[in-house]
């Protein structure tokens, strides 16, 4: 089982004690959210909570995790660095296409690509793009992003996206592409991450949940016919060694365990990690 961590991109340890701190215990990864804003006034549902609510403040100053991820690969070696997920559809794929390169040169491969349409609709309306072809664009976006990554002369044509005649540099370390892991506990998220992913995410609050949604996600896959089967990142509140070993048995390949206990602040977020490994990790 390989255990990811979410990093605290406010308030609390530095991100780079925080991140020196989960490799020196042995994580495979850290995990940073991502937005680039919160409305005043929040309209939309987020999906992953019976509340409805985000588990951030709406003035939280949540940092840029592909910056972010390029400075902490420079002070460390091994610990991988993932988006949990990315807003891909909100962004420029040319842009990002050279940001994310850059990053996977920069961490000698260090990258896995947690992606994610949208749930705010809110933040499309503020930037200016679309909400309704999000899921479209997001397919086309990675299939362009993957051609700059690996052609010599990269050449793709897609209904909101295309590229022929320029030259794309630097190429990512990982081939064909980091590893693409879709986001979301919905079919539609699910169906994506079997056509296009490595990998699927999916938030859940109970092991029955978990279970629920991994026989969904199989049956899936076998529409899809897959070569190699998703690789299974779930995230879950308490984490125990018993319930590692159900999940493990479920097929679970990483999870995702709360550093931090309810009514805990982000400056014990270390002594979280500390006390994760061992009660955790040290007894598997």
């Amino acid at each position: 089982m390989k255990f990811g961590a979410f990093l605290f991109q406010h308030r609390g340890p530095s991100l780079a004690a925080a991140a020196r701190a989960a490799e020196d215990l042995g994580f495979e990864s850290v995990w940073m959210g991502e937005h680039i804003s919160f409305p005043a006034e929040l309209k939309s549902t987020y999906p992953y909570d019976p509340s409805g609510r985000p588990p951030v403040r709406l003035d939280a100053p949540i940092v840029d995790p592909i910056t972010a991820f390029a400075f902490l690969a420079g002070l460390t070696t091994k610990i991988k660095f993932a988006t949990g997920v990315f807003i891909l559809p909100l962004r420029n794929p040319f842009a990002l296409a050279k940001q994310i390169a850059t990053l996977d040169q920069l961490s000698n491969g260090r990258f896995l690509f947690g992606i994610g349409i949208g749930w705010l609709k809110e933040e499309f309306e503020w930037v200016g793009m679309p909400w309704e072809d999000r899921a479209l664009r997001t397919n086309e976006y990675l299939k362009l992003m993957t051609a700059l990554w690996t052609q010599k002369d990269p050449v793709y044509k897609g209904r909101t996206v295309k590229t022929e005649g320029f030259k794309f540099e630097p190429k990512t370390i990982q081939q064909p592409h980091p590893p693409f892991i879709f986001g979301g506990n919905t079919e539609a998220a699910m169906k994506r991450a079997a056509r296009l992913g490595d990998g699927w995410y999916g938030v859940t609050h109970s092991l029955e949940d978990a279970a629920a949604l991994i026989k969904q996600l199989r049956e899936v896959e076998k529409r899809y016919e897959r070569s190699k089967p998703l690789e299974i990142t779930v995230g879950i509140g308490a984490v125990t060694v018993d319930s590692v070993k159900r999940l493990t048995d479920l097929g679970v390949d990483r999870i995702m365990g709360s550093a931090l206990r309810a009514g805990e602040i982000p400056r014990d977020y270390i002594h979280g990690l500390h006390r994760f490994h061992d009660e955790v990790m040290a007894k598997l």
